[in-house]
């Protein structure tokens, strides 16, 4: 396996659900065939691929159902609802991606792997919830859910507040060694959707399940690094990264190096609900050896590899 011609692609959420677009399973079906240009054009450049994607409009939905359903169906928790979403969204991406090939004459076996991702029990994260999930409530209704669900909340914004739940940083995919040869194979794999089941191991060596999500950026970094792919494409709804962004002197990015980028983001040019875990992740690729790092809108990814569109991060 080539480590120039390996990456790995992380879809952005807008992939599959749009936030101008009815969440029906149609419309997510016709998202999700409208996201794969960019994939297909790697394709035919020959390249071996794992494909990850998000997973936070689902997840959001999966709680609303079970908030609806609550007194005449067993709670699931926040791991099992991550499986059953990567799961559901395997199969769209994996379908829509093999009717595609077909029309297009390519000959890729695609599978989907439902994906642990490792985090530590002791994680810094873990005492500190920030990741909001589920649906807003008022400040008489948090109060009530935090007393007898035992939930975390937080005010979001002025919409109202929200339950909050650890986001620990990945270190490893449990099934990583079975990934990497996969891709060896030619088979485009779609894996850590939505960040990966977060699990821990146990003190007598058990995989336990964690109440948690896991960044998709991160885990798609780690997943990058784990398997020996050289390029990491970030791919979302703009088509650059900017600096001082929504100001008069902002300015978009072409080919910056990891030190400027890092210089970047110690400056708090990315916020860290939009662009800031996109180039952390970033880094994290770079700096264990990674040789590039895309990030650009769906239709650009082979154009943003081969220079011609994105922003382009590489080590100094």
């Amino acid at each position: 396996m080539v480590k120039s011609k390996t990456a790995v692609v992380a879809l952005g959420g807008n992939a599959i659900t749009r936030p101008d677009v009815e969440d029906t399973i149609a419309n997510q079906f016709a998202n999700t065939r409208q996201s794969l240009d960019g994939i297909i054009g790697l394709l035919r450049n020959g390249f071996n691929l794992v494909v990850t994607h998000g997973n936070g409009p689902q997840v959001g939905n999966a709680l609303l159902r079970i908030e609806l359903a609550r007194g005449k169906a067993p709670i699931l928790p926040l791991g099992v609802l991550v499986a059953d979403t990567e799961g559901g969204m395997g199969y769209m991406i994996e379908q829509s991606l093999q009717n595609r090939l077909q029309v297009d004459g390519i000959e890729r076996q695609v599978v989907t792997i439902i994906t642990q991702m490792l985090v530590r029990e002791d994680d810094p994260a873990v005492e500190n919830p920030t990741k909001y999930i589920g649906q807003f409530y008022s400040k008489d209704q948090a109060d009530i859910y935090s007393h007898k669900r035992g939930w975390q909340m937080k005010q979001d914004g002025d919409r109202g507040w929200r339950r909050v739940v650890p986001s620990p940083m990945p270190y490893k995919a449990v099934a990583a060694e079975t990934i990497k040869k996969l891709v060896s194979e030619g088979i485009v794999v779609i894996a850590g959707g939505g960040g990966g089941i977060p699990v821990f191991t146990a003190k007598n060596g058990d995989y336990e399940g964690m109440d948690a999500v896991i960044d998709k950026d991160l885990a798609s970094a780690v997943i990058a690094s784990e398997i020996g792919a050289g390029i990491l494409c970030i791919l979302t709804s703009t088509d650059k990264v900017f600096i001082n962004y929504g100001r008069p002197d902002e300015k978009a990015l072409g080919t910056v190096t990891l030190s400027e980028i890092k210089k970047y983001y110690k400056e708090g040019h990315f916020p860290p609900g939009s662009m800031g875990p996109k180039i952390k992740a970033a880094i994290k690729f770079l700096e264990a050896g990674g040789e590039l790092v895309t990030i650009t809108s769906f239709d650009n990814a082979s154009h943003a590899i081969e220079g011609d569109a994105g922003t382009r991060i590489i080590p100094d």
